[in-house]
């Protein structure tokens, strides 16, 4: 290793004459990138499906980095230094140089340059070199910075780095927070830093293919490095080595050793691509980085960085500390409008006047509230909005009602109202002494809301509101059927699903420039929030009456665009019925058997203890079951079991994935995944679902999300009904507790293969249409076609083989990621991808026409017309332009599959209806499978409408080219009955 920097002069140029002395700090962010991934669970962006976790772990590490920095020493200079690429001069040396490592995970890819987004938005210059590794920049910089007299601190733990400490140069491991000098790496490997170059090159690195020399570990190395001095000398003079079998392979490997000790020196010389002076410390751009943490949806972590301050103006949220000579590092306030989309030009009519709060009526006498709600009626269009004392709209109280007929005309009808209880009450009623307060001043509830029913139902007269389903559903419990309605939020979804998000504050600020009042203004934060029955009067109508007139406003600019843009078709028939329908199913509900929750729970609980025991046992000692980190001490600190990788908080990893690994050769990690699983299952739905049940009615009331995918897809929550384990025997047991009421059954009815089906249509694959025509197990018929083996008697393997790539395809599988799929190298993999491609030339023509379509126009669409943009198209990052293509490929078939069971839906009450099957209820939707309720009598009645409806629900709009088919029975529970 060189100690003389490239350029002498330039290095030993003075860099901060006026300032403290040089203090440089390196990132060794490619191990950041890495650890990041490993350390946390894979997490999507909601907005459209792209990875993001390896870029969440990195900012968390890079954002608690620069907050330890801070102090007095603390860097002056700071950079993270990044690798460029694979090949670098060591592969000249070498060809064989890392020539072993997997490429790197296929959701990791196009993370790689949002870390390096990541990384300018927090205000740290990168670095990178073509043709050198990270580590040779780091060790340029590290010497420059010490030939300058100042101190090199590399963030980093990696062994390859600690060559490096000397004089002016120590290593820092974030994870620990140690600093590493010359006495650490003495401790770890028996050898001072200088002689770290010969260790490595004795024992090699199989991680980067460095052949070292055979036989040889770093306890063995340290001796003969300590008895002989250095490498060279131990060479020369190998013969004297007594051990036979180290002597011949120091004498025989010699020259793959001093080929190993050149692979694994770092260079001192490297190009500098700029100077230490650019790298001086500084704050952050506060609305860079408040865009960046916007575009990657850190909410979180954007309220972290911020100390949960928020800010009224972008940009002015940053307060950097004052007078210190370390990174000032900023506080992050409210975000800025995510820059993955352009923000689009406010309307400058009267739609986008200012709001006045105080033109807004309280309506709290009849006369005002018939002239208010004459003038509705003959406008035709009123802005509608509830307000609740709860998020349920199954069990939410009516605080009062808003509405609006143009800007700024707008009013609240306060219903039940309350004072807050006075402090120190506690709620409590004293008796003899009664709140000294006035009551406020309300009208009669029963009276408003016979008024408001000839209003709200009047067909005359169009609802227009935002997230309308949960207004509907509230009124329906109050025997008021809201009718007709327009919903904001689905028409700005129709217009720009995958943009953006169609909640009201956001749609507000892109469309009218303006910030809606927030509900923690009037209702306060936390411990001290209180219900909004106990806002005052005024605060309330403020509040309420500006959801009214902020969605007629919306209405007004989103609506006409509809026709404009030909989508008219696509809303009227796959969203605006839609919040009808699933309010009925969720007023409606689904039973549950508590007491055989309470006993899965029971057994649950017990089986948990024996595992737990059995756990104890194998470890030969106790230890917490729940604690990742004495499970990972456990496993690798004690046990010494292989494979072995540090999180981000320096512990050790236990997820699945690592767990799953070691179970194949060792019992104990088994028994603690099996815990863990009857943990989840136990907390997230055994218990979770008696805790949501209604008590009066033993029936789980769920909410579905109508804008939540880009592609249609409905979302479940509150409980999650959707994710339910279905394949094994414990899921199983699950669904058996979701019963039929007395008298009654339960039907699944579930479309078959139908994103298969879908596929045959779109891509227009002849073979696929075949053999779906002809009722064959398509699975069976594609490894038939690829592999020309016969269906009958074909081996179960084959068929499973060629049902994960029938799948994986849909969803734009790699080679890698069908190897780890199914468990054989890659080579294996990307050989049946040719096959299939070969076999079905009409699949890859689709792809390539598609992604031509989605690099064209930005969006692409479904058989039905729904517009899916994909912004990542037109990312600057090649690696997540590949990712937007691999969306797009799926997105017009996950989403006409999602388009099909919503034309089915909200046709289906009316076909149960005219069928005089009225009593059959539909429950639950679970992505394409919908559950019913239906008198014992009426099944089989109601199974013939089902299939029907849900059969042909793509007519008369498209005619498939394939049949599509509905599975359903009928059954006690709804295990038997899917």
């Amino acid at each position: 290793m060189s100690d003389t920097p490239a350029d002498p002069t330039e290095a030993a140029r003075p860099l901060t004459q006026d300032g403290p002395p040089l203090r440089l700090y390196l990132i060794d962010a490619s191990a950041y990138i890495f650890r990041a991934y490993h350390a946390l669970p894979p997490l999507t962006r909601k907005s459209d499906g792209l990875p993001v976790g390896a870029v969440q772990g990195y900012c968390n590490m890079l954002w608690k980095l620069l907050q330890d920095m801070q102090g007095s020493d603390g860097p002056t200079h700071l950079a993270a230094i990044f690798d460029h690429s694979e090949k670098t001069f060591r592969n000249a040396l070498y060809d064989q140089y890392k020539a072993h490592r997997p490429p790197p995970p296929e959701d990791l890819i196009p993370q790689f340059p949002l870390v390096r987004e990541a990384t300018a938005a927090f205000g740290v210059h990168c670095v990178e070199l073509a043709g050198y590794e990270a580590d040779d920049l780091i060790a340029t910089y590290a010497c420059k910075a010490r030939a300058a007299g100042g101190e090199a601190v590399i963030v980093s733990s990696d062994k390859d780095l600690m060559q490096l400490i000397g004089d002016g140069v120590v290593m820092f491991d974030p994870m620990k927070d140690r600093r590493l000098a010359e006495d650490a790496v003495m401790e770890k490997f028996g050898v001072t830093p200088d002689k770290m170059v010969d260790l490595q090159a004795l024992i090699g690195d199989s991680v980067d293919n460095v052949p070292g020399a055979p036989g040889i570990g770093p306890k063995t190395a340290a001796q003969l490095l300590d008895e002989y001095g250095d490498l060279d000398t131990l060479l020369e003079r190998a013969g004297e080595i007594k051990q036979p079998k180290r002597r011949e392979t120091l004498i025989n490997f010699k020259d793959q050793i001093l080929l190993s000790r050149e692979l694994v020196r770092l260079t001192c010389d490297a190009p500098a691509p700029e100077p230490i002076e650019d790298f001086a410390v500084r704050d952050p751009d506060p609305a860079t980085l408040s865009a960046f943490l916007d575009q990657m949806e850190f909410r979180s972590l954007a309220r972290r960085v911020g100390d949960g301050k928020t800010s009224d103006h972008d940009g002015q949220a940053f307060t950097a500390p004052q007078n210190r000579a370390a990174p000032k590092i900023p506080q992050l306030g409210a975000p800025v409008i995510s820059p993955r989309y352009a923000p689009k030009a406010v309307n400058a009519d009267v739609e986008a006047h200012v709001f006045d709060h105080e033109s807004y009526a309280c309506i709290q006498d009849l006369e005002a509230l018939d002239a208010f709600i004459a003038r509705a009626t003959e406008a035709g269009v009123v802005g509608f909005d509830t307000e609740t004392d709860s998020l349920s709209a199954t069990h939410a109280g009516l605080c009062g009602v808003s509405l609006a007929i143009g800007p700024n005309d707008a009013c609240y009808v306060p219903l039940t109202h309350e004072h807050e209880p006075m402090a120190g009450s506690g709620g409590l009623d004293f008796g003899d002494a009664p709140d000294a307060r006035e009551p406020l001043q309300q009208l009669d509830k029963p009276t408003v809301l016979l008024r408001l029913k000839a209003l709200l139902e009047n067909p005359a007269v169009l609802k227009v509101t935002q997230n309308g389903k949960y207004d509907i559903a509230v009124m329906a419990r109050r025997g008021i059927a809201v009718a007709p309605t327009d919903d904001t939020m689905l028409i700005s979804y129709v217009l720009e699903g995958g943009l953006h998000g169609h909640g009201m504050d956001e749609l507000a600020r892109l469309h009218l420039a303006h910030d809606p009042i927030p509900f923690k203004t009037v209702a306060g934060t936390g411990k001290a929030q209180k219900s909004f029955k106990h806002v005052e009067l005024k605060p309330a109508t403020a509040y309420a009456a500006e959801d009214a007139d902020v969605t007629l406003r919306l209405w007004r600019i989103l609506k006409p665009r509809l026709a404009k843009e030909g989508l008219t078709t696509v809303y009227e028939t796959l969203e605006r019925g839609m919040p009808t329908t699933l309010s009925k199913m969720e007023l409606e509900g689904i039973r549950v058997d508590p007491e055989r929750l309470r006993r899965l729970s029971s057994e649950f609980g017990i089986r948990m203890a024996e595992l737990e025991t059995e756990a104890h046992e194998i470890a030969g000692r106790p230890f917490s079951i729940g604690s990742p980190k004495q499970i990972g001490e456990l496993l690798f600190g004690e046990m010494n079991l292989t494979g072995g990788k540090k999180t981000a908080s320096g512990q050790w990893e236990t997820g699945a994935a690592t767990l799953e690994a070691l179970a194949e050769t060792h019992p104990l990690p088994r028994a603690i995944l099996d815990w863990r699983q009857l943990s989840k299952l136990k907390g997230t739905y055994t218990d979770a679902l008696v805790a949501a049940m209604d008590e009066a009615t033993d029936r789980v009331h769920t909410s579905y999300q109508l804008a939540a995918a880009t592609t249609g897809r409905l979302a479940s929550s509150d409980p999650n009904l959707q994710n339910i384990p279905v394949r094994n025997e414990i899921g199983r047991q699950i669904r058996q507790a979701f019963i039929a009421a007395p008298g009654n059954v339960l039907i699944s009815a579930d479309y078959s293969q139908i994103e298969l089906r879908l596929l045959a249509h779109i891509g227009d694959i002849p073979e696929l249409k075949r053999a779906f025509k002809a009722g064959l197990d398509i699975h069976a018929a594609t490894a038939s076609e690829m592999f020309g083996v016969p269906v009958e008697g074909m081996p179960s393997e084959t068929r499973r083989r060629a049902k994960a790539i029938n799948f994986g395809i849909v969803y734009g599988i790699s080679a890698f990621g069908l190897a780890a799929q199914l468990g054989i190298d890659q080579g294996e993999a990307g050989a049946y991808i040719k096959t299939y491609f070969e076999r079905f030339p009409g699949i890859r023509d689709y792809m390539d026409r598609t992604k031509a379509e989605v690099r064209r126009q930005g969006f692409v669409s479904t058989v039905f017309g729904r517009k899916i943009h994909i912004p990542a198209i037109h990312s600057k990052s090649g690696a997540e332009r590949q990712f937007g293509e691999r969306a797009a490929i799926n997105a017009p078939i996950q989403g006409a599959a999602a388009d099909i069971i919503r034309r089915a839906m909200m046709r289906m009450h009316a076909a149960l209806a005219e069928a005089g099957l009225g009593e059959v209820k539909m429950l639950l939707q679970v992505h394409d499978e919908l559950v019913f309720e239906a008198p014992e009598g009426l099944a089989e009645k109601a199974m013939v409408v089902i299939r029907r409806v849900m059969e042909t629900a793509d007519e008369p709009a498209v005619k498939l080219s394939v049949p599509l088919v509905v599975d359903a029975r009928a059954a006690k529970n709804w295990d038997e009955a899917h």
